[in-house]
């Protein structure tokens, strides 16, 4: 199925139709989705995280709006803060953890698109770790041993 990118304004806060998801407390919401592309919001509460996981595929990156983040790229810790990018190129696991003492704001492009959003649907406001990490893998993601995140 091919989808185009729709025009108009989804506001701060607030993802396209409306659509927030929630996955292990962290919000989510998705900002343009086209086969060319998907871009979402990401907002972590102090100490979040997404752990180290291996994205099937399309390069990306993360810009900081707000906060401070520890991101993991190919085994290597990295401090960034406000207004940093940070590349995801394809075939590099990463993660990443709020670092500071205040909330997060990033907006992640990832290209092309591919089943990137199915992936967020399907860990959907789960609160269980570990149901939340391995519902992924239906959408390719893979997580490499929990080493990988020390």
């Amino acid at each position: 199925m091919t989808m185009t990118l729709n025009s108009g304004i989804t506001r701060a806060g607030t993802g396209k139709g409306s659509i927030q998801w929630n996955s292990l407390g962290q919000r989510y919401f998705p900002k343009a989705d086209c086969d060319g592309g998907f871009t979402f919001g990401a907002n972590s509460a102090p100490g979040q995280s997404v752990p180290v996981h291996v994205p099937p595929g399309p390069d990306g990156f993360i810009l900081l709006q707000e906060g401070q983040l520890g991101v993991k790229l190919d085994g290597v810790l990295s401090p960034t803060r406000t207004r940093d990018r940070v590349g995801l190129p394809r075939g590099v696991p990463p993660g990443y953890c709020n670092t500071s003492d205040l909330p997060v704001r990033a907006m992640v492009r990832v290209a092309p698109a591919g089943k990137r959003r199915a992936r967020f649907e399907t860990p959907h406001d789960r609160a269980d770790r570990l149901a939340a990490i391995a519902a992924p893998a239906a959408h390719g993601v893979g997580f490499p041993p929990a080493h990988a995140n020390a």
